[in-house]
């Protein structure tokens, strides 16, 4: 599964599990799983009006906003997360009542769903220009801005590799998004 380009091109929208979004599915491992069987997900949502998120219990989340003001996340009624920084993760439980009210118009966001209890992770932004080597658990490598080379070629924002180590090289203004998951225990 390692070694591939993923054009975001390739990626067309469908509904969110509720129905009340769309999102970019850029790739679900294992690759025939479906909803109630995957391991790990990436995908990038649009957000245009307020609306409660798709519920995935026993998932962890992560939630990355790429374009827009944000947006305010309220969270089992009580707790509130203001996602307002772009390339700032944030974790969060996807069994979550999440309710969201936007700062201002519609935004784009990277999310990262990882099975609990099969697998660990986490997202980070990486935005030093040069060649960068990726940690070893890096399984994805997004471009949320700017031009990235890797060992199969170029990536353009909203492009994703399939990572199989090594390093990146990322263009003075370029932001890439790595994905790593681990094995839980």
């Amino acid at each position: 599964m390692s070694g591939r380009i993923i054009r975001a091109a390739d990626c067309p929208p469908q509904p969110w599990k509720n129905g009340l979004g769309t999102t970019r599915e850029i790739v679900r491992h294992p690759a025939d799983a479906d909803a109630a069987d995957f391991l790990w997900r990436v995908s990038v949502a649009e957000v245009d009006s307020a609306a409660p998120f798709s519920a995935f219990p026993g998932i962890d989340r992560s939630i990355v906003l790429l374009d827009g003001a944000g947006f305010d996340m309220r969270m089992d009624g009580a707790a509130t997360h203001a996602l307002r920084t772009p390339f700032e993760p944030f974790a969060f439980p996807g069994e979550a009542a999440v309710e969201v009210s936007l700062a201002g118009g519609p935004t784009r966001d990277f999310n990262l769903m990882l099975r609990r209890g099969r697998l660990r992770g986490n997202v980070s932004a990486l935005q030093i220009a040069g060649r960068q080597p990726l940690p070893a658990d890096c399984v994805l490598v997004y471009a949320a801005r700017g031009r990235i080379v890797t060992t199969d070629g170029e990536l353009q924002a909203g492009d994703a590799w399939l990572a199989d180590g090594g390093a990146i090289k990322l263009d003075p203004d370029a932001v890439a998004l790595l994905v790593q998951v681990e094995t839980d225990g």
